[in-house]
């Protein structure tokens, strides 16, 4: 059997309708951390018992998408890692072609496959195109250099969810370090829907809230307070006056949505933490 320098990390949240799919699409010889942010036994039980190189990790605690992915990478002891969502399943030569781009690129920060899921394709670079250098990619499949990823101290934990993938590789970029995509290499991304359906309501508002705190903090962390809040506010009067309307209107749903937009962004400007956590009781 094959061995690769590679480990994946999945970081997963009532994932169980997508996660099996995820994990039969890597190789066997391939060490897998699943970081598990429901805190789900029984889950964890049966990815053990099914598959020996995948190791389960309870969080304790809904980290979100950086902090799990970092818990993740903590644990990496191979020279390269691959994040990826849930609902992404792999082509099966995807691996073989990254380290043929290792080979070609040299040094590098991040490698980025293409989805065949045109909806999702990481930015609709077509396949008889070469390899190309960007600025960021999108999060749910990246091939990492540890090495580079260490010198920037992985992701940032205060983003909960949205823009960390982005601020990641603008810091890998001020480090001097290249963020690639290969579309040789492909994937495949179902897109929104690493969680299982029944609880696509509670994480509509989450969506909506941490997309809306977290795109303050980013403009904030790099631009300034002033120059975040110019970009912002009209995002905060539309949903300030929708909130309003779908109240008026009676739409409680709407109205949910557009609320959590406006809380989101009010948390983000007076400085708290990206507390909001989706209700699943």
């Amino acid at each position: 059997m094959k061995t690769f320098d590679l480990t994946v990390i999945i970081t997963s949240f009532h994932s169980r309708d997508k996660i099996f799919s995820c994990i039969e699409s890597i190789e066997k010889s391939i060490k897998i951390i699943v970081i598990e942010n429901s805190n789900d036994e029984k889950l964890k039980e049966e990815i053990h018992s099914k598959y020996q190189n995948v190791e389960c990790i309870l969080s304790k605690e809904n980290l979100g998408y950086g902090a799990g992915n970092n818990l993740g990478l903590s644990k990496v002891e191979t020279s390269y890692a691959l994040i990826v969502n849930p609902d992404v399943t792999l082509n099966n030569d995807a691996v073989n072609k990254f380290f043929l781009s290792i080979n070609n690129l040299g040094d590098f920060g991040i490698i980025a496959p293409i989805s065949q899921n045109e909806k999702y394709n990481n930015f609709n670079i077509n396949e008889d195109k070469e390899i190309k250098e960007v600025d960021n990619v999108k999060g749910f499949a990246m091939f990492l250099n540890m090495k580079n990823l260490k010198q920037i101290n992985f992701f940032d934990d205060n983003f909960f969810l949205y823009f960390e993938e982005i601020d990641l590789c603008r810091r890998l970029k001020k480090n001097n370090s290249k963020i690639f995509i290969d579309p040789t290499i492909k994937v495949s991304h179902l897109g929104g829907t690493s969680h299982n359906s029944e609880i696509e309501k509670p994480m509509e508002l989450s969506r909506n809230w941490h997309w809306m705190w977290s795109t303050f903090y980013f403009h904030k962390k790099h631009e300034g307070f002033l120059l975040a809040l110019l970009k912002i506010l009209p995002k905060f009067i539309s949903a300030f006056i929708k909130v309003l309307i779908y109240s008026i209107m009676k739409n409680k749903k709407k109205r949910d949505i557009y609320y959590c937009r406006l809380s989101g962004i009010f948390n983000s400007i007076i400085g708290k933490k990206s507390w909001f956590r989706p209700s699943l009781d």
